[in-house]
């Protein structure tokens, strides 16, 4: 059994796309239709920076999933195969999520690019620059992350927003409480906590005024049905119904990424072969909540094509 993955935010890169759109016609078609939607060049910003404006996460947020379906819609048309006959399942990273549910067939293209851009929008002016921010605690599973994370807030908020493997959670919060928790890691078995380059505090309380908006413009555009079942960030369980998805949805913006139990909760329903479009992020953090499971990275033309000849 197979599941395909989307990667979320981090695994822009300037440059992202390019080599793929001069391959194939049904990439660059991708690229368009996103620009088209969001009325902006997303995809000159993805192909020569600068650097910053893709970071910026109401860019980062479309480009990231266009470059995924961009890798999608090659296997399909130049593989000559369809997601629903060579996958059991989908699941995506946080705005992955959505670029997931894009590939099953729930959301258009068009939607989901205009979807990111106002999530990431909205995500940035949920909390004025500077009062939140995000740390990665490598070397810590679930538990140490809490017990730091209850320590380190003292009235302020400190969550877990990404339980990603056995050996990295990302805390999310007041930015006082981030640098609490980053300078008592020692203290609670952790190796090392880094603060990340990010604009915005994700995946915590502080996210409220986001998911309020999300929760208006799902509204106005619901998923529809699902060609395959979803694993949803919040739940860590397969999701087929569209309605419990629009509501987990909402959830995902302040709710933890529960990405090691959907791993596991994929793997329990029968999944061997984790096939991750578009990056290089979750396939070795698969690899490290479960060795046994067999990791494919698609990316490149040459990716692309392997698979097709393995998989067609």
């Amino acid at each position: 059994m197979r599941a395909f993955v989307f990667p979320g935010q981090g695994s822009q890169k300037v440059g992202m796309g390019v080599d793929l759109a001069q391959a194939s016609a049904a990439a660059r078609e991708v690229f368009e239709e996103v620009d088209d939607a969001l009325g902006q060049k997303l995809s000159a910003i993805m192909a020569e920076g600068p650097e910053d404006q893709l970071t910026l996460t109401e860019n980062a947020q479309p480009a990231i999933m266009a470059n995924a379906i961009a890798v999608l819609r090659v296997l399909e048309k130049e593989g000559g195969i369809t997601l629903a006959s060579v996958a059991d399942c989908v699941a995506g990273h946080s705005l992955g999520e959505y670029t997931a549910l894009c590939a099953a067939g729930a959301f258009s293209l068009s939607d989901t690019g205009r979807l990111l851009k106002l999530r990431g929008q909205a995500m940035q002016a949920a909390v004025p620059v500077g009062v939140g921010a995000m740390c990665a605690l490598l070397g810590a599973d679930l538990e140490k992350a809490q017990a730091l994370a209850d320590a380190a807030a003292q009235g302020q908020v400190c969550q877990v927003a990404n339980d990603n493997d056995p050996t990295q959670v990302v805390l999310s919060g007041h930015r006082e409480a981030i640098e609490r928790a980053v300078a008592q890691v020692k203290d609670h078995g952790i190796k090392r906590g880094v603060l990340l380059p990010v604009s915005a505090p994700f995946h915590c309380d502080l996210m409220q005024p986001a998911a309020d908006a999300m929760a208006d413009a799902l509204e106005a555009t619901p998923p529809a049905a699902l060609r395959l079942p979803i694993y949803a960030n919040v739940t860590a369980a397969a999701v087929t119904d569209p309605s419990q998805e629009q509501r987990l949805l909402v959830e995902q913006v302040c709710g933890r990424v529960r990405w090691r139990e959907s791993v596991l909760a994929m793997r329990a329903a029968g999944i061997e072969h984790f096939v991750e479009l578009g990056g290089k992020v979750l396939g070795p953090m698969i690899g490290r909540i479960d060795g046994e499971a067999r990791v494919t990275s698609v990316v490149t033309i040459n990716d692309i094509e392997a698979l097709a000849k393995e998989i067609g």
